[in-house]
């Protein structure tokens, strides 16, 4: 699924080119290296810090440098072999070594710039991929071990910027034209430098500063790289798709068991249970070790590019059914659930399948979607208010899933559609 902006200036076939990529979530899976290999072997508690330092950068109350130089304190004392041995197992992502191969028969010379992972490291990664140029944080190392400090301009604020401009001016590539491939905010800087940016699996903020943003394997960036921009959705769904939509939308039948059957606290208390036993499943399935039911459950609803990340969609969804049906009063936290698991659900199932108009300050929805989303959302939240409060509610929630927003949708989409709700009492 892709999505241009205002369409960049094309190469050309014989122009010299260069390709940039970010690595962690890109070509690695995200977070997997440091957290779960590394300070996972330095014992519970320092795996959880680390985990809480990489919470705070990520919901924007700690600087990346600030949390970088924490969890890498928190390594003080690792072997640097081992550190290096377990960099060698991490696995990369799908599609990338098949990327990688097409990018270097096109001509292109390649970069990777990373912010947490050491230079050291990446340059064997580097090697592997038949990478030109690599950039990492530097990391002391006395006696064989790990001193916990580190350094270097890729944790500073234009870190990667800085990086990427070292790279071009050292290495004679100032006239080359120049793409940049990330995920997430703090390669901005870093895009800033590129005459096409391609957001991959983008944040929201990404999203609205990318070119295109895809999502998927790696080797969904070449049409892009290659200038085949295309303005529609694949109209393919995954069996992975089909699954987890399956789940999002059944659970619609959550309302009437709170109706029926139990007192929605409790209902609302089994799904924070369970989602509490999911993430204790995930963070297992990290360290190599299964819980049967959960683990096979998410194998089969997680897409081939998430296997090895911890997958947090399921824990949001699941704090969206629950906490609309305890800080909602009756039916509102109904609506919400129905808006949340008709509305999105079909709107990202619809979306996917016959999306032809994109949404322009979305990167990555469809019109189509987000339409159909509403109206289902309309007839199921009739079943529980007047038809002016479930058109109110399902095209606030609606509304909601289209933009890019730093929250997951899962939360976002029950919660501000109960509000209008609440706001609007003389419609319920």
């Amino acid at each position: 699924m892709i999505k241009a902006q205002d369409k960049p200036v094309q190469q050309s076939k014989t122009q010299n080119k260069l390709i940039v990529f970010d690595v962690e979530g890109v070509l690695i899976p995200k977070d997997w290296f440091i957290f779960f290999k590394v300070a996972g072997k330095k014992g519970l508690q320092v795996f959880l810090t680390a985990a809480l330092f990489g919470l705070m950068y990520e919901i924007g109350l700690m600087s990346l440098k600030k949390s970088l130089k924490k969890i890498y304190g928190l390594l003080k004392g690792f072997r640097f072999d081992q550190f290096m041995s377990l960099f060698e197992e991490v696995p990369l992502k799908p599609g990338v070594e098949e990327t990688f191969k097409k990018l270097k028969e096109d001509g292109y010379r390649i970069a990777l710039i990373s912010s947490g992972i050491p230079k050291v490291a990446l340059q064997n990664l580097g090697k592997r991929l038949r990478a030109d140029y690599v950039s990492g944080l530097e990391m002391g190392v006395s006696d064989g071990l790990v001193t916990g400090e580190i350094w270097g301009d890729v944790i500073e604020p234009e870190g990667k910027a800085a990086a990427l401009r070292r790279i071009i001016e050292d290495n004679g590539l100032t006239a080359y034209y120049c793409i940049g491939v990330a995920d997430d905010r703090n390669n901005l800087s870093m895009l800033r430098l590129c005459d096409l940016k391609i957001g991959y699996n983008p944040d929201f903020l990404l999203s609205l500063k990318s070119d295109f943003a895809t999502r998927g394997e790696l080797s969904s960036i070449i049409p892009l790289v290659e200038g085949e921009y295309t303005q529609t959705s694949s109209h393919y769904l995954s069996r992975t798709t089909d699954i987890r939509e399956a789940i999002h939308i059944s659970s619609f039948l959550i309302p009437f068991v709170c109706m029926y059957l139990l007192n929605r606290y409790i209902v609302a208390l089994l799904v924070l249970v369970m989602a509490t036993v999911y993430m204790i499943s995930e963070v297992e399935r990290m360290f190599g070790t299964n819980l049967p039911l959960f683990t096979s459950v998410t194998m089969l609803a997680t897409r081939k590019s998430e296997y090895q990340e911890f997958v947090t969609s399921p824990i949001f969804f699941a704090l969206g059914i629950a906490l609309p049906l305890v800080v909602f009063p009756e039916p509102i936290g109904y609506v919400s659930v129905t808006i949340l698991t008709l509305g999105d659900g079909f709107a990202s199932i619809f979306g996917q399948k016959f999306g032809t108009i994109q949404i322009p300050f979305n990167n990555l929805k469809y019109l189509e979607g987000t339409l159909l989303g509403f109206l289902l959302a309309f007839l199921g939240s009739l079943r529980f208010v007047h038809p002016f409060g479930a058109v109110i509610a399902s095209a606030v929630g609606m509304f909601v899933e289209s933009l890019p927003l730093p929250l997951n949708d899962n939360l976002t989409i029950p919660l501000v559609s109960g509000l209008a709700l609440v706001v609007c009492p003389i419609f319920i």
